[in-house]
């Protein structure tokens, strides 16, 4: 059943029985389709109500589902009629979806003309145009339970070692099997002791013995680099999400300027009342 539209269970969808119309009727959007005690269930609901329903009740017969909706309007209606007034908490909430209905529909027209493909390049230009990069650095190291190891290994590569074989024999990190390799990795990536000692070394130099929360490294600094800006594919969602966003808050402070807004000072009233639901009870 649709969305927000279905209340009685036993009026199921092949029960649904056509309505002759009485005579041929020019589409409107304020044509009635019904009337409940004197309230008019138009055209324009039971458009407005298919517009908001899942994708997959696509797949029904218009006849259908136009017969069907338009007997779910009736049975709202006649329930509907049955409360002279909302409750407060529904009053409230119908007043804030309003609000919040109106505001998209001004966000959409507002945004209408703000993404193009010339906005998203001259975004992507002023961000990255003069993109200097990043220091990237590719390294491998061999990991051991202690200083002891660590040192004794140093010596054998000192000797002539080779790092990638005894990092598959010795190391007992995840990457040993591999060599020991990291692949490329920024600053901030790794943890500082061990970031600190690649970034002092020199291209194909191996480290003392480096201590961190995992056991003792010996690192060969393999490789530096800078990073390149990213392609503007990769980024194009990201900058039409910026130019919407700095739309939307620039149309906010523009009428933030121009209206009078006030928030008195309440005594009494503060953050704690927000969850005070008795409030808006009856």
């Amino acid at each position: 059943m649709p969305k927000g539209l279905t209340f009685l269970p036993s009026l199921a969808l092949a029960a649904v029985m056509a309505m002759p119309l009485a005579a041929e009727t020019k589409p409107d959007a304020d044509t009635v389709v019904a009337n409940v005690n004197g309230d008019e269930i138009t055209l324009g609901h039971v458009i407005a109500s298919v517009a908001a329903l899942p994708p997959n009740y696509a797949e029904i017969e218009d006849d259908v589902l136009y017969e069907f909706v338009i007997e779910q309007l009736i049975q709202q209606q006649l329930l509907a009629q049955q409360q002279d007034d909302l409750n407060r908490l529904n009053q409230l909430g119908l007043e804030n979806e309003g609000r919040s209905m109106r505001a998209v529909q001004t966000v959409n027209a507002l945004l209408g003309d703000v993404v193009s493909e010339e906005s998203i390049q001259a975004a992507y230009d002023a961000e990255f145009g003069n993109f200097e990069g990043e220091d990237e650095f590719d390294a491998s190291h061999i990991l051991v339970a202690t200083e002891e190891e660590a040192k004794e290994i140093k010596t054998l590569l000192d000797d002539g070692g080779d790092f990638a074989e005894t990092a598959k024999e010795k190391s007992t990190g995840p990457s040993g099997p591999n060599g020991g390799s990291l692949g490329w990795f920024g600053k901030g990536q790794m943890v500082p002791e061990f970031e600190n000692a690649v970034v002092a070394l020199e291209k194909g130099q191996i480290s003392d013995p480096v201590q961190t929360q995992f056991g003792w490294h010996l690192i060969i600094l393999n490789d530096t680099r800078k990073s390149e800006a990213p392609g503007l594919d990769a980024v194009r969602e990201q900058l039409a999400q910026s130019l919407q966003q700095d739309a939307i808050q620039a149309k906010i402070d523009e009428l933030t300027q121009q209206s009078q807004i006030e928030r008195p000072a309440l005594d009494g009233v503060g953050p704690k009342v927000i969850r005070q639901i008795d409030l808006i009870q009856e």
